[in-house]
């Protein structure tokens, strides 16, 4: 086994073959009994990327298992997160917390090793994969907050943030529309750091990929600006040499097809759709590793050879990280401001002085919560160091329009991204950007463009990563541009994602509390979307600048009430000019409850829940312009938008649609 290559450059010299073969075939073996005792999983992939995987664990990849999040380290992404037996068996070779019987309990409940890859769930896992494309998309976000982060801490003869992205992807990833947007991106803004390994094995599923895939992938890789090669990603040498290049290319991400065997090894499956998902069964595997010379009677065989190379390995890797340490104490002693700020940076606890930048907003006037939202993110930007993000192309309208330095090639350091017309891809970039730590992510798009990027959204919200989302024109008030612009269902269908708080701020003042309420949100505990109008809202008095309890009493008559008015966003100020006038010119006590969010509502205890929604007031009407699906758990009588909008003046439409105090106190009368 090869001694770890220096981080300024990786040894040029070709590893013990014998060793390296018996890694290889270590791997392979793991997978495939792995897969073999779980009865189910993907035993192909691991074993056809097994040479290109152990090439780059042993020769290049930086790393310390003893020190999992070492700031500094090189990320692995396994965006094939299929073949996730590939990950685990590295994992647990070199040294992370991953015992052997956790292997042994492969797709079992309780087990560190699930099908697919999860963040936060398995030590050494740098990100949820499976879905394929996104963990493509991630890397991307991963390799840009690397050279944010170096153009912002770096400083003469102190690197202290200096490490590559790798990852290996598959035929299907690059299928998928998400990679496209993001290596697009990559390659524009010249990610020089980011070298993916893609294992070109022409199967998929349904058979080769001939059937819809007969594209010239690196032609296309090429054009959207990346360093390209081809190579036999059996032969170890050219792994090797490949990865060299690839390193040596500053300028330009780089893609490696590595021309694999699914299945390499197997003397009946091998080359075939079906060792692709499926067990090889116990009779090929016999023959399998009898064909390797393996002892086909053992399984989840690890020899002590590979366990003393590797280990020894181990301590050259935490070198590796010692030496860094270091380094950051002579970084410390040079520019201790940027020390503390770089290490403040590394947890989730966002500074004061972050929270109180926040502007605050006097009652009075309207303003539309984009231009509020602008006016926020304004502020954090001068008072957060780090946190970074833009619009698919929207950012004028989206509310997030900054006059800072954009992202470049020739602005490492930028604050602003551009992502251009690619949702799904941002994303799946900000995912990249929140996991790799020492930045804050947020990406902004129309309300009802959150269908396109809704997978990488949902990962978010898996992986409970602090992505923040900007939705502006959140309702049938986007007007004239009509029924494809005006979202009605994407509200609710947001909130059928466990864990992300949905925020629907009714005016300026709650919209610095929902980007408030995001920020404290870390990892682990979830992504957030802020929802914004497009129209002028009243700047109410009766509002929050807090709405960590997702809602509250707005406002309500003396005397014993006949029921509430539940409502969120723009109709906030409906709901209380109705009930006002409920009470003025028909003796009604309606109490008004503002809801911005609620799942942060519906983790407050019972008794606040009780107390701001009392059972026994069962008289209660939801107002929101969006489907009334998913009301009835807070509201026996439901208004709102069961169907689609229309192209008009956002005013008329309100007439139209019944979004007036007149025609909610025309409702509330007519209710049984």
């Amino acid at each position: 086994m090869p001694a770890v290559p220096p981080r300024e450059f990786p040894a040029t010299t070709s590893p013990d073959a014998r060793l390296s073969g018996l890694l290889v075939d270590t791997i392979k073996t793991l997978a495939i009994d792995a897969v073999q005792k779980a009865n189910s999983g993907h035993p192909g992939m691991p074993m056809g990327a097994a040479v290109m995987a152990s090439v780059l664990w042993t020769r290049f990849l930086v790393h310390d298992p003893e020190h999992p999040r070492w700031p500094d380290r090189d990320r692995f992404v396994l965006s094939a997160g299929h073949g996730s037996m590939l990950l685990y068996a590295l994992l647990h070779l070199t040294g992370y917390d991953l015992p052997l019987d956790e292997l042994k309990q492969f797709r079992q409940w309780g087990s560190k090793t699930p099908g697919h890859p999860e963040y936060g769930h398995t030590v050494g896992v740098e990100v949820t994969t499976g879905p394929l494309g996104t963990g493509f998309a991630a890397a991307v976000g991963m390799a840009l907050a690397e050279r944010f982060l170096a153009a912002t801490y770096n400083q003469p003869g102190h690197d202290i943030v200096d490490h590559f992205t790798y990852g290996i992807c598959s035929d299907g990833d690059l299928m998928e529309g998400i990679a496209s947007e993001a290596a697009s991106l990559a390659g524009h803004l010249g990610l020089g750091k980011l070298v993916f390994l893609y294992d070109d094995n022409k199967i998929s599923i349904d058979g080769s990929t001939d059937l819809a895939f007969t594209e010239d992938v690196l032609g296309r890789f090429a054009a959207y600006g990346w360093h390209v090669q081809r190579i036999d990603g059996a032969d170890a040498a050219q792994v090797e040499a490949a990865l060299v290049l690839a390193r040596g290319e500053t300028t330009r991400p780089s893609l490696i097809a590595c021309r694999t065997v699914i299945a390499a090894g197997s003397p009946n499956k091998a080359g075939t759709h079906g060792a692709h998902g499926a067990p090889l069964g116990d009779a090929e595997i016999v023959a399998t590793k009898k064909a390797m010379g393996w002892p086909d009677d053992q399984s989840f065989r690890v020899p002590d050879e590979i366990r003393d190379a590797l280990a020894q390995q181990r301590r050259a890797l935490g070198e590796q990280r010692t030496a860094w340490e270091a380094k950051f104490d002579a970084y410390r002693k040079a520019h201790p401001k940027l020390a503390a700020q770089f290490e403040a940076l590394q947890s989730d606890v966002v500074p004061a002085e972050v929270l109180s930048a926040i502007p605050s907003f006097k009652p009075g006037g309207a303003v539309a919560t984009r231009k509020a939202g602008q006016k926020i993110l304004e502020a954090l930007v001068k008072a957060h160091p780090t946190l970074l993000g833009g619009s698919a192309d929207l950012a004028g309208s989206n509310g997030v329009e900054l006059k800072l330095p954009s992202q470049s090639k020739t602005q490492p350091d930028g604050r602003v991204l551009h992502f251009g017309v690619r949702e799904h891809g941002m994303a799946g970039i900000c995912n990249g950007l929140a996991l790799h730590g020492g930045v804050r992510a947020y990406g902004a798009t129309f309300l009802v463009f959150s269908d396109f990027l809704r997978g990488a959204l949902r990962l978010s919200s898996l992986m409970k990563a602090p992505v923040v989302y900007v939705f502006s024109h959140d309702s049938f008030w986007v007007g004239e541009d009509g029924p494809t612009h005006q979202p009605i269902e994407q509200l609710m269908s947001l909130r059928l994602i466990p864990d992300l708080y949905v925020v629907r701020p009714a005016d300026a003042r709650e919209t610095a509390a929902a980007w408030r309420l995001a920020l404290q949100r870390g990892h682990g505990e979830g992504a957030t979307a802020i929802l914004l109008t497009r129209q002028d809202l009243p700047i109410m008095a009766e509002t929050r600048e807090a709405i960590d309890e997702g809602a509250y009493v707005l406002w309500q008559p003396e005397g014993e009430l006949d029921g509430i008015l539940v409502a969120t966003g723009s109709e906030v100020a409906t709901a209380l000019d109705a009930a006002q006038t409920l009470h003025k010119d028909h003796g009604k006590r309606v109490r008004v409850v503002s809801m911005p969010c609620w799942e942060a509502f519906l983790a407050q205890p019972k008794a606040y829940q009780d107390s701001v929604l009392p059972p026994e007031i069962s008289r209660r009407l939801s107002v929101e312009a969006g489907t009334t699906f998913g009301w009835a758990r807070f509201a026996a009588h439901q208004h709102g938008l069961d169907h689609y909008g229309a192209s008009a003046p956002g005013k008329l439409l309100a007439e139209r649609f019944g979004f007036t105090p007149a025609a909610v106190v025309k409702r509330w009368l007519e209710l049984p």
